[in-house]
């Protein structure tokens, strides 16, 4: 029953975050939403069990993720004279909410015809990190080096590029 109410209060926030992210112009107020159903749908992990996803989730999305966009936001110093005019914003959602209101009925609706099954998990390690982990690192090694070589290649080409970018504003 308390898991119910917790999935329930969760569920609301992820929703209530995206719509936050559509309505606010203001792009720090439309990220913290993100930031909401982020650390939402996290939750949803954790009440599922699901450990690695719900550290993922809170760690690279709501972490480095949200840091690097909240980041650009305040490097970019966008005003509010600076945004495009959106005139028909609130009935491109209404209208956007009109049209998925009835898949969504019709997915329950299905949902609900389903017979039950015995939900309980077979294996103890669900959810867990380390059969993730000794697969990651015995079957998919050569690609994690790979990736990492690639992040660390963009990094520091983004970092020359803001250098020379800075070197030019001085020249200039």
């Amino acid at each position: 029953m308390m898991s119910n109410i917790i999935f329930l209060a969760l569920s609301f926030f992820a929703i209530a975050g995206g719509v936050a992210m559509l309505v606010y112009r203001n792009p720090m107020y439309s990220a913290l939403g993100l930031l909401i159903s982020i650390l939402s749908v996290a939750g949803l992990f954790a009440l599922l069990n699901a450990t690695f996803l719900f550290m993922v989730q809170l760690i690279v999305y709501a972490g480095a993720i949200m840091t690097l966009i909240l980041f650009i936001l305040m490097f970019l110093n966008i005003k509010e004279e600076h945004l495009p005019k959106e005139p028909k914003k609130f009935a491109l959602i209404g209208l956007g909410a009109a049209i998925m209101v009835p898949f969504n009925i019709v997915i329950l609706k299905a949902v609900s015809k389903l017979e039950d099954k015995n939900m309980k998990i077979v294996e103890d390690t669900f959810g867990d990190i380390k059969p993730i982990g000794e697969k990651l690192y015995n079957e998919w090694i050569i690609s994690f080096e790979l990736i990492s070589i690639l992040l660390l290649i963009a990094l520091v080409g983004s970092i020359v590029l803001a250098k020379r970018k800075k070197m030019n504003k001085e020249d200039a």
